[in-house]
């Protein structure tokens, strides 16, 4: 990717745009003619000016050689990271053919930025090199400190008992009378019992009896899984290591990624964010070209503001990852990366319809509370089933439904564009209300194409 014969895609730059209006605006931005003074450097570095609305052209530098990832840098106001003047210089960028033509030097305002990011990084690592681990102090008082959150917690669950007993004592049609407010004082009380991943999950069945016919059900088996959730939490010193660390991440205790760091070239397999109104969650797919593991990084933003770490999907990466404690141990911490993200011909091996519901179920019995699992599913073509979605296995009369969700994503167009009716291999979400799309590849030669 340092290489000026190697660059991104235009869907691997639009991948690191923090939300859809930067993309948009990004790709606007996309074009000749607001740019002046473009250039790049073998070492990874592109710059330009940006004609805004002010006397000044807008100054835009994008470090991109960096092992530890992307980063970004524009005179402009705004406060997204890449904004949409870093996007629009990548697709120049990504573009070729001349459009941002190679220099020997970058200009000064962008030299100085890079001297000095690259002067702190250099003082970063070598202050984390030395003196003790972050968060080490005095054992007994962490300990004190857990058992006193682990009180807390239990005074929730057993609350949240009760309540859960009051439902369904009074019948589900109450939930629907009582309206949201019921279930949002509920949850602020898992907030304060310093739970929120309980809190979480009431808040969620708040949502159920406006959810459309059927909400009944949907309601008890929620129900049901939160109890079952609690009944771990009250008997967690009985149950197997890697479930009560399961327990404990679904209650919401913190925990520290334990597992022995696994280098490996790390293939993005798709990105894409959640948000509510306090939160913006980012969820990575890694693949493992060389152990054939799986794994989940997340990162985080403020509301309103997007996470730092950014991975565009079909690059790969040489790196480190760590594992969180829990079953199945999928979600990892990124540690020391070796080199930049560059594009990678590495597929991840597929599986058919009828294994891919298979491990799903497999997965439950480590984690009941499981919304889906990572699957890539190999030769299915997307089909109309009615009024919603499936994929068909090409070599079989097996099929998964697609999640009611995506049936109105743009994501599912271009997955049929992609497929034109043959058999294509596509990575995704496979759980309990069917499979969620994220990336496929066409049969044959062909890059990855997100579809979120």
């Amino acid at each position: 990717m340092t290489e000026q014969g190697v660059r991104w895609t235009a869907e691997q730059v639009l991948a690191l745009a923090p939300d859809a209006a930067s993309r948009k605006a990004g790709s606007k931005l996309g074009a000749a003619g607001p740019w002046s003074e473009t250039g790049s450097s073998d070492e990874g570095t592109v710059w330009g000016l940006c004609k805004g609305s002010g006397s000044k052209p807008y100054q835009t530098v994008v470090d991109i050689a960096d092992a530890a990832g992307p980063a970004y840098k524009c005179s402009c106001p705004s406060r997204k990271f890449p904004c949409k003047h870093a996007l629009g210089l990548l697709l120049r960028w990504a573009q070729g053919d001349g459009a941002v033509p190679g220099a020997a030097q970058a200009p000064d305002w962008a030299e100085e930025w890079l001297a000095g990011r690259r002067e702190r990084m250099q003082e970063k690592r070598a202050a984390g090199g030395g003196g003790s681990p972050s968060g080490s102090g005095d054992p007994a008082a962490a300990r004190r400190r857990a058992e006193r959150r682990a009180d807390r917690v239990t005074a929730g669950v057993t609350e949240l008992e009760q309540r859960l007993a009051d439902l369904l004592r009074g019948g589900l049609a109450s939930a629907e009378q009582a309206g949201y407010g019921l279930w949002e004082e509920t949850a602020a009380r898992m907030v304060d019992a310093q739970a929120p991943g309980l809190a979480a999950r009431v808040r969620e069945l708040g949502a159920i009896p406006a959810s459309g016919p059927g909400w009944p059900v949907r309601l008890l088996e929620d129900c049901a899984l939160l109890h079952l959730l609690d009944q771990g939490w009250l008997r967690r010193e009985r149950l197997p290591d890697g479930l009560a660390a399961t327990v404990r991440s679904r209650v919401g205790l913190p925990a520290s990624a334990d597992g022995p760091p696994v280098r490996d070239r790390w293939l993005v397999l798709a990105q894409y964010d959640t948000s509510d109104t306090k939160l913006t969650t980012r969820r990575i797919w890694l693949y493992g070209a060389g152990t054939g593991r799986t794994a989940l990084l997340l990162s985080y933003g403020a509301a309103g503001r997007a996470p730092e770490l950014a991975l565009p999907v079909g690059l790969a990466l040489e790196a480190e990852l760590s594992a969180y404690p829990g079953a199945g141990r999928l979600r990892a911490a990124l540690g020391e990366r070796f080199a930049p993200p560059a594009p990678a011909a590495i597929r991840p091996p597929g599986l058919t319809t009828a294994q891919a519901a298979a491990r799903y179920g497999e997965a439950l019995r480590d984690d009941p509370w499981l919304d889906a699992v990572p699957v890539t599913l190999d030769r299915v073509v997307p089909a109309p089933d009615g009024d919603s979605w499936q994929l068909a296995d090409a070599d079989s009369d097996s099929a998964l439904p697609l999640t009611p969700t995506t049936r109105s994503h743009p994501g599912l167009w271009r997955l049929v564009a992609l497929s034109g009716g043959a058999p294509v291999k596509v990575f995704g979400e496979c759980g309990h209300r069917g499979f969620t799309p994220l990336t496929a590849w066409p049969t044959g030669a062909g890059e990855a194409v997100a579809l979120c």
